[in-house]
């Protein structure tokens, strides 16, 4: 089970995805919410300031690296509130990728689909951040 309660939203367009990145969370004892595509992301989390985001790069309306700039913008804007850590889920393991979703305000960078053991490193490095604040 999760060691403490975060908030976590996944933003996934593609509904097997969904299904693995819910079930993989699901498996390590964590509940998360859903996003279909980036402005979906961009307007769960202002209503509900998430601790963190697990963000699909290429999604509709909004990808995954305008979405995680909008966020970092409105934190800048918004102090004193607390930053949301962003892990870049992509399928692509690629430095220049990695490159712009550091430069976009990311986190992490996971590869697709999710593998519990890095995602269990993840979420407790998550732990330890959320619990400094």
């Amino acid at each position: 089970p999760g060691q403490i309660n975060l908030k976590i939203l996944v933003a996934e367009d593609n509904s097997i995805n969904q299904k693995v990145a819910i079930h993989a969370l699901d498996q390590l004892g964590y509940q998360c919410d859903l996003a279909k595509n980036g402005k979906q992301a961009v307007e769960l989390h202002l209503r509900n300031n998430y601790d963190v985001i697990f963000m699909d790069i290429q999604m509709p309306e909004l990808d995954g690296l305008e979405a995680s700039k909008f966020i970092r913008k409105y934190e800048i804007e918004n102090q004193p509130l607390k930053p949301v850590i962003i892990v870049a889920a992509t399928a692509n393991a690629f430095n220049e990728d990695k490159l712009n979703c550091l430069q976009a305000g990311m986190n992490y960078h996971m590869s697709k689909p999710f593998r519990p053991e890095e995602l269990k490193k993840i979420l407790r490095l998550v732990s330890q951040m959320v619990n400094k604040i």
